[in-house]
């Protein structure tokens, strides 16, 4: 067991919050859109067929960056 020194720090870790359908969500710098649609359960709704878009109507893809404060909505 790792002692208390060699503990992963994420306490203090920056987080991104982000809106996905209105609802936010807060997520590690570096994630992606796909991984904020896993976090708010919309992944398998996206996976048959359903699109991504930002809040100027842009199309996403699974692999798009996300920024603070960002809004995405699925359709």
């Amino acid at each position: 067991m790792a002692t208390k020194d060699q503990r992963p720090k994420t306490k203090n870790c920056a987080k991104l919050q982000v809106y996905v359908n209105n609802h936010p969500l807060e997520l590690l710098p570096g994630m992606t859109v796909k991984h904020a649609l896993i976090k708010a359960g919309l992944l398998k709704e996206v996976e048959s067929g359903r699109k991504v878009y930002d809040e100027w109507g842009n199309e996403l893809g699974l692999a798009g960056a996300l920024f603070e404060g960002i809004k995405i909505w699925v359709r």
